[in-house]
């Protein structure tokens, strides 16, 4: 399954509760239009539309969120915190499930090494959502499938203002680990996509630029 996904763009379809998109209809119809569009993978939140995404013959990378973000999200972890999630994400048949990888604290006390173990005694792949260089390298080390820079950029030890996807930590991370590399975050044009692929990112995962109207159409409000 990861080597089908080499060189592939993923589409992140996701939405709060609070947004109009997030009926499941909405999200069902928003899956089938990337799938038609040529999304090699499916990258969703919640056990909801993990069983959705998974009707649609691609593989599935599924996690979870809370509803609403507390203010301080960006010194916590929220992605797949514990495995009362993980579980969630197996029982949904989850190809691959996506998680906080960062080096900060899990609640309850839950430590990567557990979510990584159940995930993979469930014969599912691990993806690490990380922000930081040591943290990809942690993750590598603890024995994931996948390493993504989704939170680069968005957690309180890394928080940014750019508007570029952060290519020197894709750069660095595919120099210093054999396991895959995805970039995410901040990608909105194609030229970004082949830039990350010829710095050697395994795939590239697109979210807000394809599936978040209300931000797409700020860019054009805000030009």
């Amino acid at each position: 399954m990861i080597n089908g996904l080499k060189n592939k763009v993923i589409v992140s379809v996701q939405a709060m509760p609070d947004e109009p998109l997030y009926e499941e209809d909405c999200m069902f119809a928003m899956m089938r239009s990337v799938v038609n569009g040529g999304a090699a993978a499916l990258r969703v939140a919640g056990a909801r539309d993990v069983k959705n995404a998974k009707k649609l013959n691609v593989p599935v990378i599924g996690l979870t969120k809370p509803e609403s973000l507390p203010d301080n999200w960006k010194g916590i972890v929220y992605i797949t915190p514990t495995l009362k999630e993980v579980n969630s994400l197996i029982d949904s048949d989850a190809d691959i499930i996506a998680f906080d990888g960062t080096s900060r604290p899990r609640p309850g006390g839950c430590l990567l090494s557990d979510i990584i173990l159940r995930i993979k005694q469930a014969g599912k792949l691990a993806m690490a959502d990380i922000a930081a260089l040591d943290e990809g390298l942690f993750c590598a080390e603890s024995g994931v499938d996948i390493i993504s820079t989704t939170l680069s950029g968005y957690t309180s030890e890394t928080l940014s203002d750019s508007t570029e996807p952060d290519y020197e930590l894709l750069k660095e991370l595919v120099e210093r680990t054999s396991v895959p590399v995805i970039l995410e975050g901040r990608i909105w044009k194609p030229e970004q996509v082949n830039k990350a692929f010829e710095l050697g990112a395994h795939s590239v995962v697109i979210g807000s630029a394809i599936t978040r109207p209300q931000l797409i159409t700020k860019k054009f409000v805000e030009r």
